[in-house]
């Protein structure tokens, strides 16, 4: 497509990654989607000079997930079922290995609705805040197919598998509020201050520094799946990584001198 589905911007040390499709209510297929998501996690993992990033939509929609329309070719008698798994495997299923598995922490801003693969987008991102605006579905079962972009994976580990179970099942959508309640979102906040409030979040997350960032992800991604014994093993090495850096020698003396630290990366 002539235009570009991903707008990006930097302030500082903070990326934002705004999907940028309103027509289409920023759905993921039938576009370079996911191209350009890929791309911009390489870039950004590149880049040690990056510490935070926001994931975002244009209004009115956070993202809707697969283009509803763009399912109709899958009707077409002459496509079989090989070449159906090997396009989700080339194609969305990219996304999460991408952005969930990005070292340096994201921040999703949920302006609006998150429908099937976009809710499970904001699942592969850190940390979720919603706009007073926002609806989370996991809406797949309504179209008549699976959660084909790894949200069997993700949404239980954000809400619980009764819960997401619940909304697999049904695929009936939660506001805001419920949304908040469930633990699926952080926090609620005014439609009109949500950017702000992403942004006053990554900067906060930001000003530490960047090294110990990218290995406090990755901790916590591979306590998702290791055993105690293992992780402890890894956050020793980890660890010792650390207390050689030029950022926590400056941590330790700005403690005991009494002032702010001023981190290099």
């Amino acid at each position: 497509m002539s235009n570009p589905f991903l707008k990006i911007t930097r302030d500082g040390a903070i990326v934002t990654l705004t999907m940028n499709q309103p027509e289409t209510r920023n759905a993921l297929t039938g576009n370079t989607a996911v191209a350009e998501f890929v791309q911009a996690c390489a870039d950004i993992a590149l880049d040690r000079s990056v510490r935070a990033v926001i994931v975002t939509g244009a209004d009115p929609a956070f993202c809707s997930g697969g283009n509803v329309k763009d399912m109709l070719r899958f009707q077409s008698p002459d496509l079989q079922p090989e070449a159906i798994r090997e396009e989700y495997r080339n194609g969305i299923q990219r996304l999460p290995k991408a952005l969930y598995h990005l070292d340096v922490p994201v921040i999703a801003a949920v302006n609006g609705p998150a429908i099937g693969a976009g809710l499970d987008l904001s699942c592969m991102c850190d940390i979720r805040i919603a706009s007073e605006k926002a609806t989370f579905a996991e809406s797949f079962v309504k179209v008549g197919i699976v959660p084909g972009d790894g949200g069997a994976w993700l949404l239980p580990r954000a809400v619980g598998m009764s819960k997401a179970a619940e909304m697999a099942f049904t695929g009936e959508a939660l506001d805001a509020q419920q949304a908040l309640a469930c633990g699926l979102v952080s926090r609620v906040v005014p439609h009109e201050r949500l950017l702000d409030e992403a942004h006053a979040l990554a900067r906060k997350i930001a000003a530490n520094p960047g090294g110990v960032l990218r290995m406090t992800k990755r901790l916590l991604r591979e306590g998702e799946r290791s055993s105690l014994e293992s992780l402890l093993e890894l956050s020793a090495a980890y660890q010792a990584l650390a207390h050689t850096t030029a950022d926590h020698h400056e941590a330790v003396r700005a403690f005991i001198e009494k002032r702010a630290p001023r981190f290099v990366g």
